[in-house]
């Protein structure tokens, strides 16, 4: 069975830049992650011009595609965060990215879970979402990602009001002891990225952390829906990533 999905990996399996990650993985996965910051401790990874032409020259060349994991929370409140995430939406337009990677800012949840407070979160994060959702020009490339620390079916409604797409991270499910097959048999036809990692004392590790029959389940099931979007492997460093990969793989039989 020939996989449908698109294999993808972080920009920080190699201890380089995005351009020297993307000649690194090109040939061994179909898409890369670019995992965008910029802090005053930090600085800044948003690619510029010249930057950008030579990932486009190396997605033309490779057949590869990038999806683009914005920097910050989505919080209208936030005037800082609404910036940098409109710079870093600014400067891949070019990339013409496979998805954006959004988190909504869900602490007022974390705090006061209320129906009142709830009702007003939804308020606000649905202006929240509907303006990255102009920015990126088109609502299906904005992918809404279920976080660790607060429960995703607060967004449900949101994303099918909007338009937007969903961002299915299987291994913050897993550590928050959800069955991912739920999510997946209610959500999978507006997926359009899944986040796959293993969890051991944190997440974001490799997934031979994982139960290999866990894993199973549900890259059998991806197979049997025939998704067509992009799985990353969401790890960081050379060890996670290909050691993830070859599990990935050997779990949805092609390997």
């Amino acid at each position: 069975m020939q996989k449908k999905f698109r294999l993808g990996a972080t920009s920080y399996v190699f201890e380089t830049d995005l351009v020297g990650n993307a000649q690194r993985l090109a040939g061994i996965v179909d898409d890369m992650e670019l995992v965008l910051f910029e802090s005053e401790t930090h600085g800044t990874n948003f690619p510029d011009a010249d930057t950008v032409a030579r990932l486009n020259e190396l997605a033309a060349k490779y057949q590869l595609t990038y999806t683009a994991h914005l920097p910050h929370d989505v919080n209208l409140n936030h005037a800082l965060w609404r910036a940098r995430n409109e710079r870093a939406i600014a400067a891949t337009r070019a990339l013409k990215p496979f998805a954006y990677i959004v988190h909504l800012d869900g602490r007022a949840l974390m705090q006061n879970a209320s129906a009142e407070n709830s009702a007003r979160w939804q308020t606000d994060a649905a202006r929240a979402l509907s303006e990255i959702i102009a920015q990126v020009g088109d609502a299906a490339r904005v992918c809404v990602e279920n976080v660790e620390a607060w429960n995703p079916d607060y967004f449900a409604d949101l994303v099918e009001q909007s338009n937007a797409a969903r961002c299915i991270d299987i291994g913050h499910l897993w550590l928050n002891q959800r069955d991912p097959l739920r999510e997946l048999q209610t959500h999978l036809p507006r997926t359009r990225v899944i986040h796959l990692h293993g969890v051991a004392a944190r997440d974001h590790v490799s997934l031979t952390h994982t139960p290999f029959e866990q894993l199973q389940r549900v890259m059998d099931y991806l197979q049997e829906k025939n998704f067509d979007g992009v799985a990353t492997l969401e790890v960081f460093g050379e060890s996670d990533f290909f050691t993830s990969r070859a599990a990935a793989l050997r779990a949805s039989r092609l390997a």
